[in-house]
């Protein structure tokens, strides 16, 4: 049976009252009688408003693109480069986060500095004609330490995370009033000319909200009040929350939203999709799990079919890099490297490529989407077609959800093929111009080139990390076992634990065991200054460790010395204030007898290491200490080492490839590029991440110290500094292929192009014909026009980007008359 729902033309839910101003929009707005509009500087407009079908801006309801960037995941020197990729990859506005730690790291002390500076950054978003959703939180999660909550707000008296808790809420909304007050100074919302459309407050609350009972009911109600209260002139929005108070829109966060999403909580609101993810983000001890572009776009596309979806948001567009300390529990120091743009902001293709071809198919249809009455039906058994359409336009969304099968359907006496698990979007109902299913955009390969080796042992210097054992000159002491993070306050990720511990020997010398147990992610064990053993967590595994190891101890006094270790602070959960970390319990046992509780004993605590305490990884703090050379020290665990490397030349994005070490921090110029733990291998036997970057801006001219803190053991002989850049690209059309959107070609074309100021320097392969395989595995079919090479090579050799119709006339003929043909082409770029 179809079903209709007719188009409802008055703008409805309105928030607050507006201002008038103007600067230039980001993207065409459309008008209900279809005319596009572009607001110019002078022209008034008001506030950001909604109604059920979409946002509002300066009046017109707006099909809007957005993707997720961090400021500080990356530099401001990147910052202009990835919002301008972002904007040609057609994309309206960029999302951020609003990171309360990093801005108050200590109570009233703010920070807007360097990679911090979010005014410069939204500012910068402006300059490039673009939008911002803000999303203050100030939870946020993000798979950032503490899910953004400064530590401090741990130790406030009597204070309930996320609850309607007086001493929370109290600092909460300082937080986001001091934020909103700053944006306003700026002029930086819509109504003020600025580019802030909308703002989002707290996180997927909807997760933890059972927990709290009747007060989680309470606290959404009053963080939505509170919130509009601001009287920012643009709607906010929660994420993740079903309950979601008006006038707050609440949006979807996942993968399939279009399935999962059950939609605006109110018939004023619209359909709105804050976080697509683009991958998966990375921990130690997994693989790497990419999403295939062309789920993502089938994703997006039925969204806005089936949910008349009208806003959707790429989590991530950039993940960057989780600089310092900041990546949360077992988070990998690259962030969603996956995402349209990388780590280290080259264009991943064809993930972009894809995603910008479906933004133009849809933005070309604004109207009939936004404007048009919509009704779906059936096709078939699995396919179903969705149609938007006014008096002057229509576009439609037919709906393969077959994994295996190609059906023939009939739609508005057109016959077509749905490829398996796709979206056809159709032009006016009639002119196929995206097929979800098939990639034209062309692919990209990274590669990483070594520049610089380490291997001669006489360029390193190294510095032992001393083992704390005496409890009476420890900073702290007591007669219990420290909570974790309280003793730390989150600053560093190591706690020292040492006791002292008398024994006397059995008369029949029965080994003797220690037995710990932590809640930490890692803990090192030293007796007498020896090391004893190690035990390591698993972001998935049980939350306690256990170390249970033989041990040697002299007749008489010894000391036991514990380093407790996190991998980052929890991001999420109810109650993060009242979790526990570091070691929950210490026994020894000789033999048979019951085993001796060292629990209540007088412990001594040290906060972080020597090294760190004495920032030995500047270049100041470094003379402080009397460096070695490495010879005696080389796998040793807890191990500073130092070195110098000049600048790679070019502007190729630098790493260190740190294959060789295992588990540590490493500093360039005094600067944290983050943690590493290369050996932590995931199943496929490779460390979750070996490569780690280090942004140009950290680099000197020419010199540079090199400071790592190695804290199981490894070789940094092995080290070496690379430079990487896509390579090779890689482009197969078929020539039945819809044109792209993009190009003047008004037929099927490989377009291929270089990034960075590369140029395509060898054609590797290239056949007009039936070639076998693809991107990866390519070879010649049985049909192959002879001219393929030649006509590629003059058309592109030399260039920095080209593009080859996919036509019989481009290749002097058809090589085979009756064959279904493609073109693919394999390039190098230098």
């Amino acid at each position: 049976m179809a079903v209709v729902v007719a188009e409802v033309v008055a703008v409805a839910a309105l928030l607050l009252i507006g201002m008038a101003a103007c600067v230039p929009s980001a993207a065409a707005a459309v008008g209900r009688s279809g005319r596009c509009r572009e607001a110019v500087a002078g022209c008034a407009r008001g506030e950001v408003t909604y109604d059920h079908r979409a946002l509002v801006l300066g009046g017109a309801r707006r099909m809007l693109f957005a993707g997720e960037m961090h400021y500080p995941r990356s530099t401001p020197e990147m910052w202009p480069k990835l919002i301008a990729k972002a904007k040609e990859g057609g994309l309206d506005v960029i999302q951020t986060y609003v990171f309360w730690n990093v801005h108050e790291p200590v109570q009233g002390q703010y920070n807007f500095e360097g990679r911090h500076d979010l005014v410069r950054f939204i500012k910068e978003i402006q300059a490039q004609g673009l939008y911002v959703s803000l999303r203050i939180g100030p939870f946020i999660e993000a798979e950032w330490k503490y899910g953004g909550f400064p530590f401090w707000l741990h130790d406030v008296p009597n204070i309930t995370f996320r609850s309607d808790n007086g001493p929370f809420k109290k600092y909460m909304q300082r937080f986001v009033t001091y934020i909103v007050n700053m944006m306003k100074r700026e002029g930086l919302y819509y109504p003020q000319g600025g580019p802030i459309i909308t703002s989002q407050i707290e996180n997927e609350y909807q997760m933890v909200e059972p927990a709290f009972g009747s007060s989680g009911q309470r606290y959404v109600r009053w963080a939505a009040s509170m919130a509009v209260n601001l009287q920012t002139g643009v709607p906010w929005t929660m994420c993740k929350q079903n309950d979601a108070p008006d006038p707050v829109i609440n949006t979807c966060n996942g993968l399939i939203c279009g399935e999962t999403f059950t939609g605006p909580n109110s018939v004023n609101k619209p359909a709105l999709w804050t976080e697509n993810w683009t991958s998966r983000y990375l921990i130690y001890g997994n693989d790497t799990k990419l999403r295939s572009p062309e789920d993502t776009a089938f994703a997006v596309a039925f969204f806005i079919a089936r949910k008349n979806g009208s806003y959707v948001s790429y989590y991530m567009y950039h993940g960057g890099t989780n600089f310092g300390r900041y990546a949360s529990s077992y988070v990998t120091t690259n962030y969603y490297d996956g995402a349209p743009l990388d780590e280290y902001g080259l264009i991943w293709q064809p993930t972009w490529g894809h995603l910008r071809e479906l933004h133009a198919a849809v933005k070309q249809s604004s109207e009939p989407l936004l404007f048009g009455t919509y009704s779906n039906f059936s096709l078939g058994q699995e396919q179903e077609a969705h149609i938007f359409e006014t008096e002057s336009q229509c576009v439609a969304f037919l709906v393969n959800f077959d994994r295996h099968r190609i059906p023939d359907v009939i739609f508005r006496n057109i016959s077509l093929q749905l490829a398996p698990k796709s979206i056809s979007i159709l032009s006016d109902c009639k002119r196929v111009v995206f097929e979800t299913a098939k990639v034209n955009a062309q692919h990209g390969s990274r590669t990483a080139e070594e520049v610089q080796s380490f291997s001669d042992i006489n360029t390193w210097k190294a510095f032992k990390e001393p083992i704390p054992q005496d409890v009476s000159k420890a900073m702290y002491t007591g007669n219990k076992l420290f909570e974790h993070l309280s003793s730390t306050k989150d600053e560093t990720d190591y706690l020292w634990y040492i006791v002292g511990y008398e024994y006397t020997p059995s008369d029949d010398c029965q080994p003797v065991q220690i037995n710990v147990e932590s809640r930490a992610h890692i803990l090192h064990a030293f007796v007498n200054n020896a090391y004893v053993g190690r035990i390591h967590g698993s972001h998935d595994g049980p939350a306690n460790i256990i170390l249970n190891t033989n041990i040697s101890l002299n007749e008489g006094a010894n000391t036991i010395s514990l380093l407790s270790a996190m991998v980052g602070s929890p991001d999420s959960g109810a109650h993060m204030e009242r979790r526990v970390f570091g070691i929950r319990k210490v026994s020894i046992q000789q033999g048979q007898e019951p085993e001796t509780m060292l629990n209540n004993e007088l412990w001594g605590y040290q906060v972080g290491l020597f090294g760190e305490r004495n920032n030995i990884y500047t270049q100041e703090g470094s003379k402080g200490v009397e460096w070695t050379t490495i010879n005696n020290l080389a796998y040793s665990p807890l191990t500073w080492y130092k070195t110098t490397f000049s600048t790679p030349a070019g502007n190729d994005a630098v790493t260190l490839n740190l294959t060789g070490m295992g588990k540590g921090e490493v500093w360039i110029n005094g600067e944290s590029i983050g943690r590493y733990w290369v050996s932590f291998r995931a199943p496929s036997g490779n460390p979750s991440q070996s490569l780690y970057h280090i942004p140009r801006p950290f680099l000197n001219p020419q010199d540079n110290i090199l400071v790592i803190f190695e804290e199981m053991g490894g070789d940094p002989q092995l080290i070496t500094v690379n430079t990487v850049s896509v390579t090779r690209v890689c482009g197969n059309v078929n020539e039945l292929s819809a044109p792209s959107l993009q190009s003047q070609d008004k037929e099927p074309a490989v377009e291929l192009w270089c990034q960075e100021g590369k140029q395509i320097s060898a054609i590797e392969f290239a056949s007009y014909g039936n070639p076998v395989g693809g991107c990866r595995n390519f070879g010649f079919g049985i049909c192959h026009a002879g001219s393929s090479e030649s006509v590629v090579k003059q058309a592109c050799l030399g260039k920095s980007r080209c593009s080859v119709p996919v036509t019989p006339a481009e290749f002097r003929g058809d090589p085979c008359p009756g064959i279904q043909k493609s073109l693919l082409v394999v390039a190098n770029c230098r």
